[in-house]
C-alpha cells in the first residue's frame, strides 16, 4: 500500500519520471504533453536517427513543429536507445506499432520485443502502460507473465494498465490533452495508478473494468469506422451504376440532425488503425469459435476499393483510346489521408503499385511528402512533381488519391487532360472528370 501511495503522490505532484517507449505519431505528442505540464520525460526508441533528431531539437513529423521539440529539450527531455535507463522511470508508456504479418494476422513482435527489452530493468514501484492497438487479452496474456517473470507481482510491486491511443494526426480540432482517454488496469490498484498517470495530462480519463475491456474499446471504435466506410463504399458502387453522385447523397443525408453520421468512400482504407484493427478482433474471435461475418464482409468491400479505382482509370483511359500500359499517370496525394505526411497503410501506394504492374509510367505529387519515403514493403524512387500547367498537361491521366487542401484544384481541372477523382473533391460534373 505504501508503494502504491508513493507512486500516486509522485505522479500527482509531477515528480515522477515518465518514459515514453516508441517516438512516432503516438509517442511524440504524448511526450510533448508530459513535458508541457512539467514532468521529466525520457524517450526510448530503437531508431538512432530519431533519437539524434530529437536530441538536436528537430521534428520528423510534419504537424509537430521543431520548436515544440526544442522546448521539450529545454525542459529536460532526453531521448535514447539505451534501454538500461528504463530503471530511472517511474512510468513506462509503450507506443510501438502493431501491424499485420503477410498472412493478415496480428504481428505483436514490436510489443513483445519491446517488453523483453524493458523487463531486465524493471523495478518495484513502476507503472507500465500499453497504448498500442491489439486484441483483448494481450496485456494479461503476453505482458503480464513477462513482467512477473522477475518476481514482481502486478498490483502489488508493479502496476500494469492498458490505455489505447486516440491520436488523429493533422486534426486541428483535437489534441492529446482534449481527447478523452480510456484506461483499464489489471487490478483495481493498477487502475488507480493508471488514472493518476493520465489524469495529470488528459482533460478526461475514462476508467473501464479491465485491460481487456479497454483493448476491445479501441477495436470497437475503429471497427465501427471500418464497417461504416465499407457500407458507403458499397453504396458508391450502387450509386455509380445508377448514375448518382454518392457524395451529393451523403451531403444531403448529413443534414439530418439525428440518427445519421456521415462517412465517406475512398480508394481504400489507410492509416495505422482502420485497415488493421478488424483483423486483430477476427483473429482472436476464432479462439472462441466466433466467425465475425459482419466485420469480414466490410473488410472485403474495403479491400476491393483499389481494384475498383484501377478499373475506373482503365475505363477513363479507354474512352480516349488509351491503355493503362504505356500511359503517363500522375497520382495526387500519397499520404493515407489529407493534410498529413503519414504514409502508414496508404491506399495511394497500392494504387501506384497496381498501375505500375499494369505498365503505367507513374509519378506522384504530394506537398507533404517531397520524396517517396523508405517503407518496409513498398519502394519507389520518386520525388514529388510540382503542379504546373505544363506538368499537368503532360500526363494522360491524373488520379486524385488523397485530397490535400494544399492542391490547387482549379489549376488541376483547367490543365489535366483526364482526372479520375476517388475522393469526391470535384462537385460539378465535367467531361474530363471521372468519379471513382
Amino acid at each position: 500500500m505504501m508503494r502504491l501511495n508513493n507512486l500516486i503522490i509522485k505522479l500527482k505532484e509531477k515528480k515522477a519520471i515518465v518514459g515514453i517507449v516508441g517516438l512516432g505519431y503516438v509517442g511524440l505528442p504524448l511526450m510533448l504533453r508530459y513535458c508541457e505540464v512539467g514532468y521529466k520525460v525520457i524517450g526510448f526508441d530503437i531508431d538512432q536517427s530519431k533519437v539524434d533528431s530529437l536530441q538536436n531539437g528537430k521534428s520528423y513529423i510534419e504537424h509537430i513543429p521543431s520548436q515544440a521539440i526544442e522546448s521539450a529539450v529545454a525542459k529536460g527531455f532526453e531521448s535514447t536507445t539505451d534501454f538500461s535507463r528504463v530503471s530511472e522511470a517511474d512510468a513506462l508508456i509503450l507506443c510501438v506499432p502493431t501491424p499485420l504479418n503477410k498472412y493478415r494476422e496480428p504481428d505483436l513482435s514490436f510489443v513483445l520485443d519491446t517488453t523483453d527489452s524493458l523487463v531486465p530493468y524493471l523495478r518495484p514501484g513502476q507503472v507500465v502502460s500499453l497504448e498500442s492497438t491489439t486484441y483483448p487479452g494481450t496485456t494479461d496474456e503476453e505482458l503480464l507473465p513477462r513482467i512477473e517473470s522477475l518476481g514482481l507481482k502486478a498490483g502489488k510491486d508493479i502496476y500494469l494498465v492498458y490505455s489505447p491511443e486516440r491520436e488523429d494526426p493533422g486534426n486541428p480540432n483535437f489534441s492529446t490533452r482534449t481527447i478523452p482517454k480510456v484506461c483499464g488496469g489489471h487490478t483495481p490498484a493498477c487502475l488507480e495508478v493508471g488514472l493518476s498517470l493520465y489524469g495529470q495530462v488528459i482533460d478526461k480519463v475514462v476508467p473501464v473494468s479491465s485491460t481487456r475491456a479497454a483493448e476491445l474499446t479501441k477495436l470497437l471504435e475503429n471497427i465501427h469506422r471500418a464497417v461504416n466506410i465499407g457500407l458507403v463504399n458499397e453504396m458508391k458502387i450502387v450509386a455509380d451504376k445508377m448514375d448518382i453522385d454518392i457524395h451529393e447523397v451523403i451531403r444531403a443525408a448529413a443534414t439530418k440532425p439525428f440518427g445519421f453520421v456521415p462517412y465517406y468512400p475512398g480508394p481504400g482504407l489507410g492509416g495505422h488503425c482502420i485497415p488493421i484493427d478488424p483483423f486483430y478482433l477476427t483473429w482472436k474471435a476464432r479462439e472462441y469459435g466466433v466467425h465475425t461475418r459482419f466485420i469480414e464482409l466490410a473488410g472485403e468491400v474495403n479491400s476491393s476499393m483499389p481494384d475498383y479505382v484501377i478499373a475506373k482509370v482503365a475505363s477513363a483511359l479507354n474512352l480516349v483510346k488509351k491503355a493503362i500500359n504505356g500511359s503517363r499517370i500522375l497520382v495526387l496525394g500519397i499520404a493515407y489521408k489529407k493534410n498529413v505526411d503519414d504514409m502508414r497503410e496508404s491506399p495511394s501506394v497500392m494504387l501506384m503499385e497496381k498501375l505500375r504492374d499494369l505498365g503505367a509510367d507513374i509519378s506522384y505529387s504530394d506537398p507533404h511528402l517531397p520524396a517517396f519515403p523508405v517503407m518496409r514493403e513498398h519502394h519507389f524512387e520518386l520525388s514529388s512533381v510540382p503542379l504546373t500547367p505544363e506538368n499537368l498537361s503532360a500526363y494522360d491521366c491524373v488520379l486524385l488519391a488523397t485530397d490535400h487542401d494544399k492542391f490547387n484544384y482549379e489549376l488541376i481541372k483547367a490543365n489535366a487532360k483526364l482526372i479520375v477523382d476517388s475522393r469526391g473533391r470535384y462537385l460539378a460534373s465535367a467531361d474530363h472528370i471521372v468519379k471513382a
